[in-house]
C-alpha cells in the first residue's frame, strides 16, 4: 500500500462526520461483513437507511453472499439496525441485488438497485410503503447499472439517470459515462441522453457513474457522481492480490428544466479517499461511494458514502458552498 499517484485531495467545504464510520457490521443483528453503499432518505418523519451487506466473515477475509438491511435514524448520524435483512433476490437466474438508492415520490418509497445475473448486471426499480414488501417495476436489459430516479416528474416524465457499460464498443476496457433516460410509467425507459463523459472529468481516466439521487434547488439539480481512476503499477489495497483502482465523489449541477445537460461542474474531487477507513482499512480501500445525499431546512447538506467497500460513513457540507463549487459550464 503507501499513498496513491496522482495525490487527490477533498474539497476544503465539505467536513467528515469525526465519528465516522456511522455504520459497520457491528450495528448488524445478524450475520455481516461488509456494510456499505447504502441509500438514504427522509420517509414519515424519520431517516431510513437500506445498506448493501455483503456477509461472511472479516477475520477470515471471506465473502458468502450479499442482501440488504434496513435501518432508522432521528437525525441521520446514530442509527438502529433492523432484525432481519429487507431485501435479499435470487432465483435460478438472479444471483444478487445490491447497491440501493432510495428516492421518495408520491408518499411511496422508489428504490434503484443493481442485479446480477447469469447473463449480465441488470438495473432494478422496486417501490415499498413499509420496507417489508417491495414490488419490481422493471428491470434493465444488461449492462445497466448505478441508476437513480429524480424526485419528481420532469415535463410529466420521471426521470433517471444511468451508467451503461459497453465494453465491446469502448475498446475492451472501463470507458463508461453517465446517461439519463425517461418514463412515462417507470416501465418503459428511452429518449436517452449522453449527460457526462469520463473526459469531462480531470480526475478520472477509468469511468464515472451516477452517486445519491438528486437534489432540487434554485439553481438546478445537485448531483453527485463517483469518479474512478485506475493505475496498473498499484498493488494490493485490501483482501485482493491487487486493486488498481481509486473511487471519489464528484458533483454537478443539471438544469432543472433538462437534466441531462450539466450546467456546473467541480472539476475536482468533493470527497477523496484521506482518512485510515478511507485508504488503510477494509476490503477494497481508496474507495469513496456516494449513495444517499439529504438537503435540510437549514441548508446543510448530509451526504452518506461507502468506504472501502467496507463500512457507511457521512461527509456534511453547506448547500451554497456545494453549489458555489460547480462553475458554469460553456
Amino acid at each position: 500500500m503507501g499513498k496513491l499517484t496522482p495525490i487527490l485531495k477533498s474539497s476544503p467545504v465539505i467536513k467528515r462526520y469525526e465519528n465516522n464510520p456511522i455504520l459497520s457490521y457491528k450495528d448488524v443483528p445478524y450475520k455481516a461483513a461488509l456494510i456499505f453503499n447504502a441509500g438514504v432518505t427522509k420517509y414519515q418523519g424519520k431517516y431510513v437507511m437500506v445498506f448493501r451487506n455483503d456477509y461472511g466473515s472479516l477475520e477470515e477475509q471471506r465473502l458468502e453472499g450479499t442482501n440488504l438491511g434496513l435501518a432508522f435514524s432521528d437525525d441521520g448520524i446514530h442509527w438502529e439496525v433492523s432484525d432481519k435483512p429487507c431485501f435479499d433476490l435470487k432465483d435460478d437466474e438472479i444471483l444478487r441485488g445490491y447497491d440501493p438508492r432510495l428516492t421518495v415520490m408520491d408518499g411511496k418509497v422508489y428504490m434503484c438497485f443493481a442485479v446480477d445475473t447469469k447473463h449480465g448486471i441488470r438495473g432494478g426499480i422496486a417501490v415499498t410503503e413499509d420496507f417489508e414488501k417491495f414490488d419490481i417495476i422493471s428491470m434493465t436489459v444488461p449492462d445497466n447499472r448505478n441508476m437513480v430516479l429524480f424526485p419528481e416528474r420532469i415535463g410529466g416524465k420521471y426521470v433517471r439517470l444511468e451508467r451503461p457499460f459497453p465494453v465491446y464498443g469502448r475498446g475492451g476496457k472501463d470507458r463508461f459515462d453517465i446517461w439519463l433516460s425517461d418514463s412515462p410509467d417507470l416501465v418503459y425507459w428511452g429518449n436517452s441522453k449522453l449527460v457526462l463523459g469520463v473526459e469531462d472529468v480531470p480526475y478520472a481516466n477509468d469511468k464515472i457513474g451516477p452517486g445519491a439521487p438528486p437534489i432540487k434547488t434554485k439553481k438546478g439539480w445537485l448531483t453527485t457522481f463517483h469518479a474512478v481512476d485506475i493505475d496498473q503499477n498499484r498493488g494490493k489495497n485490501g483482501w485482493e492480490p491487487a486493486w488498481k483502482k481509486r473511487y471519489c465523489a464528484g458533483i454537478m449541477l443539471l438544469d432543472l428544466e433538462d437534466p441531462s445537460k450539466v450546467i456546473g461542474l467541480y472539476k475536482e474531487p468533493l470527497l477523496a479517499p484521506e482518512t485510515p477507513y478511507e485508504t488503510e482499512e477494509g476490503f477494497r480501500t481508496n474507495v469513496i461511494f456516494p449513495g444517499g445525499m439529504i438537503l435540510e431546512d437549514d441548508g446543510e447538506v448530509k451526504i452518506y458514502y461507502g468506504a472501502s467497500d467496507t463500512v457507511e460513513c457521512l461527509a456534511t457540507a453547506h448547500v451554497d458552498d456545494l453549489l458555489e463549487l460547480c462553475k458554469p459550464v460553456k
